[in-house]
């Protein structure tokens, strides 16, 4: 009777074993032999987390490279791709679309949309019908989203307009003349995909709706309205009819999905303009929050606003990562939030209760006429900032006496006094750490077993002041003031090399090339449709010759904006360093049961410093990190040494590292293809003036 009983159990054990693998239509399902990386950023979850072991502490060295592919562009690279049953899906420095072999990275197809004009692409998303036999990839291009089949590459005819929808529609104004661009990949729900999309940080801009639209028929489901409607919540911390005018509070990172409970999590960045709020007087709801939505019908569960009325331009910057804590033994799903100040917010993922307190104080006035800032502003007192907090003057530039005297002598120009300082009119306020945080959008990732966060830092300050508006909105000069000195500063001369100067820009582009770049955008320029041909040809006319053309009539760049902003600065010193002494990037493991850090290392490196002896510095860093159950946390990011690195996850210690052609500006994925486990990175470079830029994938894996 037990033998037989057996036989009967083992029969049982050996068809559940055959069935399992299959079950349900979920991408992630797995054959023994294969592990994918089907969703941006591993999993719905946003962990940045593999469970594959093969590579690990003790054989991570002999890594080698084991395939890449030339996109054959330069531009730069953001994308982290997905793998799906083998196959490779990534995007190129001009938004071409492609697949490869994930073995050998040799090209299955490519889909070239034939739309002029780039935005960074950080990645795409895939889905899948129950029975298997419809597979798609849906990724932005611009402000269109497409929809390709998997195995062809070719646009779904039934969906949208053959094949694509355009997200400047449904939302409440001409959409032509609306800017926006889908950077982020969408987040997949049953039969929906939701999306938010970039927008500018100058008005006119489009509201920053969050919507979700059919994956069949590319269908508007339901829309949540960032800047409240009459009768919605938060309608009344906005100036009355505030969503028919202004604009942004939009989610341009991405969002991170609980498959288990259908909640979204949507992080927000500010309003427009991002630097005066004269025309937005209140805290502006849903700006600047973490909002967990219902994600079938977008129904609000619950918010937390981290900024009030953001005049700093302090976006979230990232997808949130979930994570399960422990506290005194009991579990708890938690969402934790990266910011550009340097903190880590944890919440409990049902209710939106902090995890650790909140420290709320009182911040200085702006001394801007019509600016109302609000009187208090709240951060967590744990965990610790990953970041410095003040730029005083102990932490000048040292590494040379001339650049220390320059330092001094700027510093003492400036306004800086820590978070939350108002900017003023005609004098530098720094913001520190600067527009690209602290954290950024790379993200964090978790290991779920200890609960170890990791994130990557910049550790640099920043500058800005506000100039009154010559009320020559009606010039190519005025044009050029509201619309293109917040990036390109009024000098024109940019801030290298994400804002670049504008100077002799006549001479690179000819006027063709500059109205190309005016209408359709470039890089992190958004387009301008805004913008008629009189008022284009205007600013042209100044960009070219400096002369200030006024225009025969009125047009459309008027903002009504009594002040702009006087364009980013980095605080980089003559011999282009940081002004401050280092680290100037971190990687940092954050114990979230705890609030404590397991560890804090400085991250990367200026190779012609290192050559002297001055080491580790820390370096700019974009593009987050993965950690693996092999113990492990591989990254690249850091935009000065063009390396590639792997570091013991319990330690912070550098086990392996090797140098790219470009730098690795993106997160790393990491999958399995008949036994042999792979770590793949876009390596495009783009983010360090000093370095060109290019469009390659790479590939690396035990010998074997």
């Amino acid at each position: 009777m037990r033998i037989r009983r057996g036989i009967i159990l083992g029969l049982l054990l050996a068809f559940f074993a055959v069935l399992l693998p299959v079950v349900g239509s979920n991408p992630k399902a797995q054959t023994p032999e294969s592990h994918d990386w089907p969703v941006y950023g591993g999993a719905l979850e946003n962990q940045h987390y593999s469970t594959l072991a093969q590579i690990n502490k003790s054989n991570v060295k002999q890594l080698q490279l084991a395939w890449t592919f030339d996109t054959g562009e330069t531009g730069g690279l953001q994308t982290s791709p997905i793998v799906v049953e083998g196959i490779l899906y990534g995007i190129s420095p001009t938004q071409k679309i492609f697949a490869i072999d994930a073995a050998t990275g040799k090209l299955k197809w490519k889909f070239d949309s034939g739309i002029k004009g780039t935005q960074p692409d950080r990645g795409l998303a895939y889905w899948r019908s129950p029975d298997g036999d419809d597979k798609r990839i849906i990724v932005g291009v611009m402000n269109f989203v497409y929809e390709l089949d998997a195995a062809t590459g070719q646009p779904i005819p039934s969906f949208g307009d053959k094949g694509r929808i355009d997200l400047r529609e449904n939302l409440g104004r001409d959409p032509a003349v609306q800017s926006i661009a889908l950077t982020s990949p969408a987040v997949v729900y049953k039969d929906l995909f939701i999306v938010g999309g970039r927008l500018p940080e100058t008005l006119p801009a489009p509201p920053g709706d969050i919507r979700a639209y059919d994956v069949h028929s590319g269908k508007l489901r339901w829309s949540f309205h960032t800047i409240p409607h009459p009768g919605e919540t938060g309608y009344e911390t906005w100036p009355k009819d505030a969503w028919k005018y202004t604009g942004a509070a939009n989610n341009w990172t991405g969002m991170s999905l609980d498959p288990k409970t259908g909640t979204l999590y949507v992080p927000t960045g500010s309003a427009s303009f991002d630097f005066y709020g004269g025309d937005r007087v209140g805290d502006n709801l849903f700006a600047n929050c973490l909002l967990a939505l219902n994600a079938e019908t977008g129904q609000r569960i619950w918010h937390f606003q981290a900024v009030k009325h953001d005049i700093w331009d302090r976006d979230f910057p990232s997808p949130p990562t979930l994570v399960t804590v422990n506290r005194e033994g009991k579990l708890i799903d938690a969402v934790a939030q990266t910011s550009k100040q340097g903190f880590v917010y944890l919440f409990d993922r049902a209710t939106g209760t902090p995890l650790f307190p909140l420290e709320t104080r009182k911040y200085p006035k702006s001394d801007v006429p019509g600016e109302v800032t609000s009187p208090e502003q709240s951060l967590p007192t744990k965990p610790a900032p990953f970041t410095r907090q003040e730029f005083t003057e102990d932490l000048l530039d040292n590494r040379t006496p001339e650049m220390h005297k320059w330092a001094v002598e700027q510093f003492h120009k400036m306004r800086s006094e820590g978070q939350f300082i108002p900017f003023t009119v005609g004098k530098d306020t720094v913001l520190f750490p600067g527009f690209d945080g602290g954290a950024e959008w790379g993200g964090s990732a978790v290991d779920p077993a200890s609960g170890i966060l990791y994130v990557n830092a910049n550790d640099i300050p920043w500058t800005g002041t506000l100039a009154e508006n010559t009320g020559d909105q009606s010039s190519g000069r005025g044009i050029y003031q509201s619309q293109c000195s917040v990036c390109h500063r009024d000098n024109r001369a940019g801030s290298p090399p994400q804002f670049p100067s504008l100077v002799g820009v006549g001479g690179r582009l000819g006027r063709a090339g500059i109205a190309e770049v005016i209408h359709n955008g470039r890089g992190r320029m958004n387009a301008f449709p805004n913008l008629g041909w009189e008022e284009t040809n205007a600013l042209i006319d100044y960009l070219t010759s400096g002369e200030n053309k006024e225009l025969a009539s009125s047009g459309g760049a008027s903002t009504g904006m009594r002040y702009r902003f006087g364009g980013y600065r980095k605080l980089y010193d003559p011999e282009g360093y940081p002004a401050i002494v280092p680290p100037w990037g971190t990687l940092n493991a954050i114990n979230l049961n705890t609030g404590e850090y397991a560890w804090k290392i400085p991250f990367g490196e200026y190779p012609e410093l290192a050559a002297k002896g001055m080491k580790p510095t820390g370096t700019e860093n974009y593009g987050g990190p993965i950690v693996t159950a092999g113990g492990l946390v591989f990254i690249g990011a850091t935009a000065s040494d063009k390396k590639f690195h792997a570091y013991d996850k319990s330690t912070g210690e550098l086990l392996w590292e090797t140098t790219l052609p470009f730098a690795a500006n993106a997160t790393p994925i990491t999958y399995e293809i008949d036994g042999r486990q792979y770590v793949a990175v876009a390596a495009g470079g783009g983010r360090d003036f000093r370095s060109k830029s290019g469009g390659l994938y790479v590939a690396f894996a035990l010998p074997k």
